[in-house]
């Protein structure tokens, strides 16, 4: 039988400054690649993911989801599958992205073109949002194509970035770190199939439990995906799980719960 598992969870800024720990839910859940979904957001916010994941491409001024430059369609812009949406859960649930307002929710825009550019116009589509960026409930992390992390404090407060797991970050950059990331396959060739071999073990959870002592969450992507491999990813204490199967995700979670 599998031990209980307990995990540090970072909460964003102005909800509370000491982590605490709880036990996994699908606030712990991350949607991998959401657009993909058969209903893009929809789908992962009904089931009560912390976190969604979107990649954008920046194109005649427009920003778009997509994977690949060749998925590219008109009709798929981040406003329409993403920040419309958003929006109107927020205005329903009184400037909090659920009904629950000690919920959060992570949006993680992973930035495919130019990282200036695409930034830059990504900050001013959301400005022009100001319930998408002064909710205490929603956190912006830019993951992908990055700027340099030197520039990280210049951007608005609203603004975060997703951390590289191995990369050192300096004390002025640190804080606008939202969290850590990395490959899987950089550290395990494991296939998720019974346990993770010790070697890999040991270099997972001590890469795991650098980024809880700069008090940052880790998100493994790439990793496998399926129930043994949920529990041994709790076993080691990766705070965001990596999913492109949110119904079985959430199933799982709610067993657990």
């Amino acid at each position: 039988m599998y031990k209980i598992v307990i995990l540090i969870y970072f909460a964003l800024p102005g909800i509370q400054t000491a982590a605490q720990p709880h036990a996994y839910t699908v606030a712990n859940a991350h949607a991998h690649n959401d657009y993909e979904n058969q209903v893009p957001f929809h789908m992962a916010y009904g089931a009560g993911f912390g976190s969604i994941e979107a990649d954008i491409f920046l194109q005649n001024d427009e920003l778009f989801v997509a994977h690949d430059p060749r998925e590219l369609q008109q009709h798929r812009t981040l406003e329409k599958y993403y920040l419309s949406p958003l929006l109107a859960e927020v205005q329903n649930n009184h400037g909090h992205p659920f009904p629950d307002s000690s919920r959060t929710l992570q949006m993680l825009i992973d930035i495919k073109t130019d990282p200036v550019k695409t930034l830059n116009k990504l900050i001013g589509i959301l400005e022009s949002h100001p319930l998408l960026i002064n909710s205490p409930g929603l956190r912006w992390v830019i993951t992908g194509n990055r700027p340099d992390p030197s520039h990280f404090p210049s951007y608005p407060a609203f603004i975060f970035f997703d951390g590289e797991l191995k990369r050192e970050y300096s004390r002025e950059v640190l804080p606008r770190i939202a969290m850590m990331s990395a490959d899987f396959k950089n550290f395990s060739q494991w296939d998720g199939k019974e346990e993770i071999p010790e070697l890999d073990e040991i270099r997972l959870k001590a890469a795991v439990h650098q980024a809880h002592l700069q008090h940052k969450p880790v998100r493994f992507w790439d990793a496998p995906d399926f129930k043994n491999a949920w529990y041994e990813l709790m076993l080691l204490e990766v705070d965001f799980i990596n999913t492109d199967h949110i119904d079985s995700l959430s199933k799982f979670l709610e067993v657990k719960q």
